[in-house]
């Protein structure tokens, strides 16, 4: 691989804070871009404050680098419009581009995620593309305000998961940033165990020290909570959507994909409740 700087989208989120330490981890020189740009959050890499709505700051991020980790930030619907000028950018300039979507995404070429992997798979930039399962860190954050008050309510079903670590998806996201073997594919990111939304109430309990109980509600119910958790009506309303395939059972498998990318093996739910179960508590502290 050369040896340019790695831009790294998004890097005070779940996924970016733990990239930027695996990468410096790696003797790599990273330009950690935020809206913020907060040095304190990126230490030892180059802080950059890049709004993506406001494509004028994509050139000077862009300089010296020949490899970007892209990601949509939570809340969006318009996945090309955001990440589209990043992907038309990188192509013209050659710059390798490892791009974060969705598991599942690739059902339908009319989902907006599948619409920039298109995108990206057809503008000539060298690419690989990540598609984690949804996350166990969302107990911590979209599910917070639930779990902190007994109950987990999403349209689950009895639908398992095999719910991935962010710091495993970032291991996978740096192997495939500073190797060009896998160039050209999609990977399906998951942890090593599925488990339903009753199993992970149990975990949270046990780690917690107090009752969680999962309730499935409707899209309605789940939609309100939502909104009112803070997320748009129509972010909102695209999470129930993605909850089907978890009701029917369809994200319960189990893949190899962060082991073949990061040489480890991803956390299961278990390995992660800690973790999680620190989070919540410092949250309500």
């Amino acid at each position: 691989m050369s040896k340019g700087k790695i831009l790294v989208l998004a890097a005070t989120g779940n996924v970016g804070a733990p990239l930027v330490a695996e990468l410096l981890g790696k003797g790599e020189k990273v330009k950690a871009a935020s809206r913020s740009a907060t040095p304190a959050l990126s230490a030892g890499a180059e802080a950059v404050r890049l709004d993506l709505s406001d494509p004028r700051g994509l050139e000077p991020a862009l300089e010296g680098v020949d490899r970007i980790y892209a990601v949509s930030p939570t809340g969006y619907l318009d996945q090309v419009g955001l990440l589209g000028p990043v992907v038309e950018a990188a192509a013209t300039r050659n710059i390798k581009v490892v791009l974060q979507t969705a598991i599942g995404v690739d059902a339908s070429d009319a989902i907006p995620f599948r619409q920039l992997e298109l995108r990206l798979e057809r503008s000539g930039a060298p690419f690989v593309i990540l598609r984690p399962n949804w996350f166990s860190d969302n107990f911590a954050t979209y599910w917070a305000a639930g779990v902190q008050a007994g109950e987990i309510r999403v349209p689950a079903g009895e639908g398992k998961t095999s719910f991935i670590d962010a710091r495993d998806i970032a291991a996978a996201a740096a192997g495939a940033l500073t190797s060009d073997r896998h160039d050209g594919k999609a990977f399906a990111l998951t942890g090593s165990k599925a488990y339903g939304y009753v199993e992970a109430a149990a975990l949270l309990s046990n780690a917690l020290g107090r009752t969680i109980q999962y309730r499935s509600v409707d899209d309605r119910t789940f939609v309100a909570d939502t909104v009112r958790n803070g997320l748009s009506q129509g972010y909102a309303e695209l999470l129930a959507a993605i909850f089907h395939p978890v009701a029917e059972g369809w994200v319960a498998a189990v893949t190899d994909s962060v082991e073949l990318l990061s040489g480890k093996k991803p956390r299961s739910l278990e390995d992660s409740i800690g973790a999680i179960a620190g989070r919540l508590q410092a949250r309500a502290a």
